[in-house]
């Protein structure tokens, strides 16, 4: 018989459970709710910025469209870059210098300088003595770092001098050199004094031979002055060596992608990237010299092909402190070596640039090849150090200087300006036009307006450098009443036919002269504006617009 008894507790146990579970369930339900009501998600517009300005300032920073000049190892250094071990490097003469020259000199055999006035004894030490502290009082800003003998002058009492030096504002340890005529006098107690020193270059007679070379080649070209060689500038294209050389070495070859014919920033982004995985790889470059100026540098508004990197670039500072090979010989001896020999050279080809360096660490292939044909932005090469990567690819900024050629217009500029210049950025061109972007930019750079503002900045009748973007030479006329205006087309000689750039670069270039480009103008503009005892920016000094447009500051 069935006990009755047991279905009442088994039905008061199952109304307990599921009251229970209801109660749970209408509370999770409470809960859900308050937090829906009072819950204030993120602003999908800030999140948008901000990840805007991740990926903006850190990657892609330098792809917008931007026509100022790039920043190269010189720049970016917080101080003054160490030589590498090789390298020899001198130190810059200081007054303490001087005076220990001066106990080792032996006064014995040298006479009174007061004997003839009228003659100066040029090879006398004291005459050196006495230049040296001069230059060291009026060039404050140049570190002296050797002086040849002085020789006479066109006069008796006239000395010409060469030296090498460096600006102190240049954080490399490249060397320009620099000669000057000096018209020396005696103290009363017999001493040697300068009277007058002349201006940039003019100690002629000091000048260091030059090494030309023939041109005989070119005989049947037009006439322009013969080729000059600077012996401080070595950029020649470092030979691969034997057969085995080449096949025990390592390398790393990147295929042309996207990157070609973008601005300058861009191809350098992506180059230092693919410099930046070869050293982390331990393997050779192997280096493409051609570079595509893009249009917004070119007369011709058009692409131009072509272009050499050391044109703009000192590729024999980066010979010195990257592993490099020309993609031109690497080709010819990759061909020589498969021609005669059964075994031909390893190769490993990567297609995708999702194949991360550390997966090819340990790869033992002679050459690991980086193909980029997938379509645009896939085939940038800076895509290979973008997510994980960034974390242990090093960007070797300091590999990258700009052209010592271009460095030495710069120097050329400046110290005909006896490095006692002011100077003043401004910025026109499609910004000036473009009122909705820039609404006063026009009319705060027009010429009445820089005259009123730069007499409340700089003293009147200094000498005043303008690096513009400006197209017309007499736009800052009304600013000759006030200054000694310069502009960069007054030093146009510099680069002509007849100058030492153009010789240099038509040999470099096979022959075949070479233009002064938009780029090489922007370069020389900015440099000389960074060697000014007084800068005056377009914006934040001369107009309230800001620097990328309305609303961007």
């Amino acid at each position: 018989m069935k006990d009755s008894t047991t279905d009442p507790i088994g039905q008061n146990l199952i109304k307990v459970i599921s009251n229970v579970c209801f109660s749970v369930f209408v509370f999770s339900v409470l809960i859900i709710t308050v937090i829906a009501i009072t819950y204030q998600p993120p602003d999908p517009w800030e999140s948008s910025r901000a990840l805007t300005r991740v990926f903006t300032q850190v990657e892609n920073a330098t792809f917008k469209v931007d026509n100022s000049v790039l920043k190269t190892g010189e720049d970016v250094a917080s101080s003054p870059i160490e030589a590498p071990a090789g390298v020899f490097t001198l130190v810059p003469i200081t007054e303490a210098i001087i005076e220990k020259s001066e106990e080792n000199l032996s006064n014995e055999t040298l006479k009174s300088g007061c004997e003839d006035v009228n003659v100066v004894n040029c090879s006398d030490p004291r005459v050196l003595f006495t230049i040296e502290r001069f230059n060291l009082k009026t060039f404050k800003s140049i570190a002296f770092l050797d002086y040849r003998t002085p020789v006479n002058g066109s006069k008796p009492n006239e000395c010409d001098v060469a030296w090498r030096f460096r600006n102190k504002k240049e954080r490399s340890w490249r060397k320009y050199r620099d000669f000057r005529r000096f018209k020396i006098g005696f103290t009363d107690d017999c001493s040697y004094k300068v009277v007058h020193a002349g201006r940039w270059h003019s100690g002629v007679n000091a000048r260091r031979p030059r090494i030309r070379v023939d041109s005989t080649r070119t005989s049947t070209r037009a006439k322009i002055a013969p080729p000059v060689i600077d012996e401080e500038i070595n950029d020649t294209i470092p030979i691969m060596g034997s057969d085995s050389d080449f096949k025990n070495g390592r390398y790393l070859y990147y295929s042309r992608g996207g990157d070609y014919c973008k601005g300058m920033n861009q191809y350098m982004w992506s180059f230092l990237c693919a410099l930046g995985e070869a050293q982390y790889l331990n393997r050779t470059f192997v280096m493409d010299l051609s570079i595509c100026l893009a249009s917004s540098h070119t007369s011709s508004h058009k692409d131009e092909e072509g272009k050499d990197f050391r044109f703009y670039f000192d590729f024999e500072h980066l010979k010195e402190t990257a592993s490099i090979v020309e993609e031109g010989d690497f080709h010819k001896d990759w061909r020589k070596w498969n021609k005669a020999h059964k075994k031909k050279i390893s190769v490993r080809k990567v297609k995708d640039y999702k194949v991360s360096p550390d997966q090819l660490l340990k790869d033992k292939s002679t050459i690991i090849w980086r193909q980029f044909d997938a379509p645009e932005p896939e085939n940038y090469w800076y895509r290979v150090c973008e997510g994980p990567s960034a974390k242990y690819i090093q960007r070797p900024w300091h590999a990258v200087w700009k052209s010592k050629r271009l460095m030495n217009i710069v120097t050329e500029i400046s110290g005909s300006m006896d490095w006692d210049f002011d100077a003043v950025h401004v910025v026109r061109g499609e910004k000036a036009q473009n009122k909705a972007l820039w609404p006063h930019l026009d009319a705060d750079t027009s010429p009445d307006s820089l005259v009123t503002k730069l007499q409340g900045i700089i003293t009147p009748w200094r000498n005043l450098y303008v690096a513009t973007n400006e197209p017309y030479y007499n736009y800052f006329d009304k600013l000759r009443s006030h200054y000694k205006v310069h502009l960069l087309d007054d030093y146009n000689y510099l680069w002509s036919n007849t100058s030492e750039w153009y010789n240099e670069t038509t040999q470099l270039n096979g022959g075949s002269p070479v233009e002064f480009d938009g780029y090489m103008r922007v370069e020389v503009d900015t440099e000389v504006l960074f060697r000014a005892k007084s800068r005056v920016e377009t914006f934040y000094n001369l107009t309230k617009d800001c620097k990328d447009g309305i609303n961007t500051c």
